[in-house]
């Protein structure tokens, strides 16, 4: 085992209770996805990991070590992508990557590789030169990543590692995080994005409110929604909604329908599957429908089911989204 957490509390000064009684274990090779709320603990979390918080209780141990008492042993042992951009003022990506792995040990042959290595991988190549300063921040977001994987520690913490990366870089920089796992680091990846972190990551924690409320992997905590399918429908016009909720076949929808603006979903069953594509078709045809989809309940439902919609872990607004019923749609 490589990261035990046991109990872990902090509370700041004027009451804040960041974290509350967690606990989590990380081994070697893992890749763990940490989901929450803006404020539900995730950055103080990876900062007492690290040693640069003090937690006010509990245990964090790395390889049965504790570095609650030995903080400097935290920093060696773990690299870290801080939320913030890293400081590139008056450096290049190239030297920003080569500096951070040479600091962490390794000799100037390792760390020219490892920076040539990763900004071929991030496809950086063409900034690699490019003073920090006059770089983009999906550039400088890469080149911060890559700089706490050019000479990882035993445990490798992103925070929201993706914020402001072109979708095409996202999925380069989610193939380094997993090879990160392949070299046998222990890898913590806070996001807010569930749909990417669960193609990336082996096993999800939802923290609310500094509490750990859910964790497994993705199927786990699907649970009993992993037999439920999610029927997006969007109507080819404002009016066609209510029309198009009346002409739901009698017994499809396993739920109320939920409609936002033109949009309108549906849960179903996997028996029904067929016979809503049948009816879908039917009704694109006719010119009530623009477009469909049917996709199994994703994580990103099971995770708002659990915290809340809201900042502060409440339901939806209301105007987001609405069950048919309460618009005024209901057959």
């Amino acid at each position: 085992m490589t990261l035990e957490i046991e109990d872990l509390t902090k509370v700041y000064r004027n009451g804040t209770r960041a974290n509350d009684g967690i606990n989590l274990r990380l081994a070697a090779g893992e890749v763990l996805g940490l989901l929450g709320h803006n404020g539900a603990g995730k950055t103080t979390l990876l900062h007492q990991v690290v040693g640069l918080l003090r937690p006010t209780s509990g245990h964090i141990r790395i390889d049965g070590v504790d570095v609650v008492a030995r903080p400097a042993r935290a920093r060696r042992w773990c690299s870290l992508q801080p939320q913030g951009q890293a400081p590139l003022d008056g450096v290049t990506p190239r030297e920003a990557i080569e500096l951070m792995a040479r600091l962490r040990g390794a000799g100037r042959v390792r760390a020219r590789r490892r920076a040539a290595e990763l900004l071929a991988a991030l496809e950086l190549e063409r900034w690699a030169e490019t003073a920090g300063e006059r770089l983009s921040g999906g550039v400088q977001r890469l080149t911060g990543f890559a700089m706490a994987a050019a000479e990882p520690g035993r445990v490798v913490m992103l925070d929201e590692p993706t914020n402001d990366v072109d979708p095409v870089r996202r999925r380069l920089l989610w193939a380094q995080v997993r090879a990160l796992g392949e070299q046998g680091c222990a890898v913590v990846l806070v996001t807010h994005n569930v749909v990417e972190a669960e193609r990336a990551v082996a096993r999800l924690v939802i923290l609310d409110r500094g509490r750990v409320v859910a964790q497994g992997t993705p199927a786990e905590l699907r649970g009993d929604q992993a037999n439920r399918l999610r029927l997006e429908l969007v109507a080819a016009a404002d009016a066609a909604v209510a029309t198009l909720v009346r002409r739901l076949p009698a017994g499809l929808p396993a739920t109320r329908p939920a409609a936002a603006g033109r949009r309108v979903t549906v849960f179903l069953t996997p028996e029904a599957a067929d016979r809503a594509l049948v009816w879908a078709q039917q009704e694109r045809a006719a010119g009530r429908l623009e477009e469909f989809s049917l996709a199994p309940v994703s994580l990103e439902e099971i995770y708002i089911n659990l915290v809340g919609a809201g900042a502060e872990g409440g339901r939806p607004p209301a105007d987001a989204t609405q069950e048919v019923e309460n618009a005024g749609l209901a057959a």
